[in-house]
């Protein structure tokens, strides 16, 4: 029989480029002043207020969810969660030295920025990875109970960006769940239970 397991070289690309996905939503995002779901999106809020570096914030309010995958979803999930965290964190500290983005139109940002999260999501998912905390959850969940990652992400992701009220307008809030919505919805049409099988 014909092994589903994903070569080390499959798992390198996935998490180099998947997290690269990512953090070019996260440039859109901040340019457009919008903000995103997960742990992410709590990160951008704390960043919002605070001013430290996103890259630090995120890796840091990240670190308790090691634990939690260390026990339920094992030390390789937990090993290649913790590289895509620090790529992530580093990937988000230098584009805005290599990218430059002068204009560009909220809806866009919020449409592809999601669009582009959610297939860098789906990229670490499909290879036992993570961008760790809540993604953790969704993907323990999933594991365990059979529940849509996509669908558990897009309901915590609803909290998180209307706290986003206190911090943002109304207009902004707005696009940020519309960008949630088009990350989840990758999420939630590409990765169901059962019908991927590469480990």
């Amino acid at each position: 029989m014909k092994s589903h397991r994903h070569h080390w070289f499959e798992d390198a690309q996935a998490l180099l480029t998947g997290t690269l996905l990512f953090a070019l939503a996260i440039v859109l995002f901040r340019q457009a002043g919008l903000l995103t779901g997960g742990t992410a999106g709590v990160t951008f809020l704390a960043h919002y207020v605070s001013g430290v570096p996103f890259g630090t914030l995120y890796f840091l309010i990240n670190i308790p969810f090691y634990l939690f995958g260390l026990k339920a979803l094992g030390k390789a999930f937990t090993i290649k969660t913790f590289c895509a965290v620090g790529l992530l964190s580093l990937y988000s500290e230098l584009l805005p030295q290599w990218i430059v983005v002068e204009r560009i139109h909220p809806l866009f940002a919020a449409i592809m920025g999601g669009l582009l999260a959610g297939a860098g999501l789906l990229m670490l998912i499909r290879h036992q990875a993570s961008l760790g905390g809540l993604g953790v959850m969704a993907i323990y969940l999933q594991k365990e109970k059979g529940w849509r990652a996509g669908n558990v992400q897009m309901f915590a992701d609803g909290f998180i960006v209307l706290g986003a009220l206190f911090v943002v307008d109304i207009e902004k809030v707005a696009l940020s769940i519309l960008g949630a919505f088009m990350l989840n919805l990758v999420l939630t049409i590409n990765h169901r239970p059962g019908r991927y099988f590469g480990q």
